[in-house]
């Protein structure tokens, strides 16, 4: 399976970031980023309850062959609440199901979305490498964990990509998953590399966000230590001018330096910000301005944490409050 350095998260043309847009917008940007070279698409059964998946399936209709698609089981919307569901079982029949919306017979990589806690992990790889070896998946993903379920899950079933937060402003990788996948050949696949638009410099005030916005419920949004993140930007938009290129590109040409296992996904609702994010894989930026860039937006400087308790909760995935 290749992979493409830069890839692109479909799940804003759902749900999660304010109102998503309409289907046959939705439509005409994906098929517009795949005109623009967009080798990548990820999606999960979780977003919009399916109907990403199905938006997906009507994007590649005909194209399948010119993208690595990668979809998400383990976590789905159930009578309108989130429900983490790792039962073999339960996997084998969404794996079919994600098949029927995406309208093919294969999914390059199927990640389980999250680790579901009441069982071992080894029992939901499992039930994924069944689909392997039925030719339904190429390969398996994990998302949100941590280097020892990572682990336990190598040890039952190979494991192609870990997808966890990552960007300048959530560094949880680096607590130790951003070794282990270099040392065990395992893709890093960084989601939310913009730090949810913060480092893309596309957002305002906060508290205009959409009474739906995910980010809401977020921390680094709320007015506590919103002000503080916010006054790394004039610092953040000086630098990426000295850079030559747009703040969203600095942010993923920084993801990019740490590694060439490490894949950036990021997600929009602009055919401008896909060539834009796409272009970011040819970039040439100095190694001293991408150490300043790390300098300026860390795990020091970024105030609160990624997640409140409950969302904490949810996933496995180091994180520097449990250092604390």
């Amino acid at each position: 399976m290749k992979l493409p350095r830069v890839g692109l998260g479909c799940m804003s043309l759902s749900h999660a970031y304010g109102l998503p847009p309409s289907d046959e917008v939705a439509l005409k940007m994906l098929r517009t980023a795949l005109d623009d070279g967009a080798q990548m698409l990820d999606t999960a059964m979780l977003y919009g309850g399916g109907r990403n998946e199905e938006l997906v399936g009507r994007a590649i209709r005909g194209r399948r062959d010119e993208i690595v698609l990668a979809s998400k089981g383990g976590m789905a919307m159930v009578d309108g609440f989130k429900k983490i569901d790792g039962r073999p079982d339960s996997l084998r029949a969404q794996v079919d199901a994600s098949l029927a919306r995406l309208g093919t017979d294969h999914i390059d990589l199927y990640y389980l979305h999250r680790w579901d806690k009441t069982i071992p992990i080894g029992d939901s790889v499992g039930a994924l490498s069944e689909a392997v070896d039925a030719g339904k998946i190429g390969a398996i993903g994990l998302s949100e964990v941590s280097v020892v379920r990572l682990r336990e899950a190598q040890a039952v079933a190979p494991i192609a990509a870990v997808q966890n937060e990552y960007s300048l402003w959530s560094r949880n990788p680096e607590l130790g998953m951003l070794q282990a996948t270099a040392i065990l050949g395992v893709t890093l696949v960084a989601f939310a590399p913009l730090a949810r638009g913060f480092l893309s410099d596309s957002i305002g005030d906060p508290t205009y966000f959409a009474a739906k916005d995910i980010r809401r419920a977020m921390p680094r949004f709320q007015s506590e230590h919103w002000s503080t993140n916010a006054a790394l930007l004039p610092a953040w938009r000086r630098l990426a001018v000295e850079a030559g290129c747009t703040p969203a590109q600095l942010a993923l040409s920084w993801l990019l330096s740490r590694g060439s296992h490490v894949l950036p996904i990021p997600g929009t609702t602009s055919s401008a910000h896909v060539r834009e994010n796409l272009a970011a894989a040819d970039l040439a930026v100095d190694a001293g301005l991408l150490r300043r860039a790390g300098e300026l937006v860390d795990a020091a400087s970024v105030s609160g944490p990624r997640y409140n308790p409950v969302q904490s909760a949810e996933v496995d995935a180091e994180s520097f409050e449990s250092l604390r």
